[in-house]
C-alpha cells in the first residue's frame, strides 16, 4: 500500500464496527475517487487481490468517508509560476454558420 493512503487512515475517521481494517477502506474509496472507474471495477480489483467486498460496500465507504478524506487531503496554494491550459475555443459566428454551409444554404 502506498504511504499516501496511510495519511487516509488517521484517528479523526472512526472505522469503529466495520468488517474490514481501514487500509481496505481507504484503498477502495482512494481507487473510486480518484481514477475512472465503476464500483464494479473496483470490487473486481480488490477481488482479484483476494478481498471479497461487493460494490454496494464500496459506494456506502464512499458516501461516508469520501468527505473526510478529501479534507485531510494536503492543499498547494496557487503560485504565480504555475500553468494553466485552456481548452480550444471557436470563434463566434463560425459555429453557427457550419449547419448553413452543409445544407447548402
Amino acid at each position: 500500500m502506498a504511504d499516501n493512503s496511510v495519511e487516509m487512515t488517521s484517528s479523526t475517521i472512526s472505522y469503529k464496527n466495520h468488517r474490514f481494517p481501514p487500509q481496505i477502506i481507504a484503498r477502495a474509496v482512494w481507487l473510486y475517487f480518484r481514477f475512472p472507474l465503476s464500483l464494479r471495477l473496483v470490487e473486481e480489483m480488490l477481488l482479484e487481490r483476494g478481498i471479497v467486498v461487493s460494490y454496494e460496500t464500496i459506494r456506502r465507504w464512499g458516501r461516508k468517508f469520501g468527505a473526510a478524506y478529501v479534507k485531510q487531503l494536503p492543499r498547494k496554494k496557487p503560485s504565480r509560476k504555475d500553468i494553466w491550459h485552456l481548452d480550444e475555443g471557436v470563434p463566434r459566428g463560425t459555429h453557427s454558420n457550419v449547419g448553413a454551409e452543409l445544407h447548402g444554404r
